[in-house]
């Protein structure tokens, strides 16, 4: 009677864990299609993440068939791959390899010349605040989904926003891309700074040492904005490769490869989401609570009028080299 007992616990057990994994994969599948997009990337930091697992005898395959990618893709530089299938692969990556800084794991090893066209334009302006400039004209040859707008300034300050992606999908990625533009930056003008603040949209409780370590110890996390604020008068410091006539050639091929591109801008769901992000990022403080309601209001009001097909904007002209106007010589 007892042995009966407990089979029948048994199985009522087994059957909950059960239905539980299914639930979970259809939960993760689901996810991973809500990513899918129409942007692509060049998939470099997809190969970087590939190399660790197979190192780490992870099977890649299925992780990649989850993230709707393809191995052809990872082992052929040459193809694109799609922007929202990069970020779905990084997270389901971090998971097998139970490291939540994956990020922050790949650009230490990372050889910034995979940044690729980006790296070398970056490298030939002749000072970082043109570096920087042309990086938020030309960062989306490499990455569609990745927008950077660049302040001019005695603090100048560099912002990363999402196209065509729900920002709140990706932990990863940004992490990374943080990361990388303030190695690149030092490397580029030959000078070991650290930015005055760095701030992020997501929330994180674990690992923020580890991140002093390369961005210092102002860095903010549940932020309004992915945001890098560099050392006041950086904007004029002279990089030690500059070459104007190499920086000429790359600024025609980047101008012509984004003129080849259609604009693509997402879903208006996907709008909305991006611009309430930051409103709306897990375990909010007290203090940062306040005045979030009239932020919301406000976002969802802009992002209705866009969808509406208004003209909202009421500040000045974009300037020149911002996204959609073209830069003109060198800087």
């Amino acid at each position: 009677m007892q042995r009966k007992i407990l089979s029948k616990d048994f199985l009522v057990i087994f059957r909950q864990k059960t239905w539980l994994r299914i639930m979970r994969c259809g939960s993760r599948q689901q996810s991973i299609k809500q990513l899918a997009s129409s942007q692509t990337a060049s998939g470099g930091l997809s190969r970087l993440a590939a190399n660790h697992v197979r190192r780490a005898g992870i099977k890649l395959e299925p992780l990649l068939s989850c993230a709707g990618l393809t191995l052809d893709q990872i082992d052929d530089p040459e193809q694109r791959i799609d922007a929202g299938g990069q970020i779905a692969f990084l997270n389901l990556a971090a998971e097998a390899l139970k490291d939540d800084l994956l990020g922050l794991s790949l650009i230490e090893e990372a050889d910034l010349r995979d940044l690729e066209i980006l790296y070398y334009l970056m490298g030939s302006s002749d000072t970082l605040g043109g570096a920087l400039h042309r990086a938020s004209r030309y960062s989306q040859v490499t990455n569609e989904a990745i927008v950077l707008k660049y302040r001019e300034g005695r603090v100048p300050t560099l912002r990363l926003l999402y196209s065509g992606i729900p920002r709140h999908t990706d932990r990863h990625q940004i992490e990374f891309c943080i990361v990388a533009m303030i190695r690149l930056s030092r490397e580029l003008s030959g000078r070991q700074f650290l930015p005055q603040r760095v701030s992020m949209i997501q929330a994180r409780s674990a690992g923020r040492s580890k991140f002093a370590r390369f961005l210092g110890k102002n860095i903010e996390f549940s932020s309004d904005a992915d945001e890098i604020t560099f050392p006041a008068g950086s904007a004029d410091w002279a990089l030690v490769n500059a070459d104007p006539r190499l920086n000429k050639i790359l600024l025609k091929v980047c101008e012509e490869t984004l003129s080849s591109r259609k604009r693509k801008t997402g879903a208006f769901r996907i709008t909305v989401e991006n611009t309430i992000a930051p409103i709306a990022s897990p375990w909010p403080s007290a203090r940062e609570c306040r005045g979030k309601k009239a932020r919301y209001e406000r976002a969802l009001a802009g992002a209705s009028a866009c969808r509406g097909g208004r003209n909202i904007h009421r500040g000045p002209a974009p300037a020149e080299g911002e996204l959609g106007q073209p830069l003109s010589g060198g800087r």
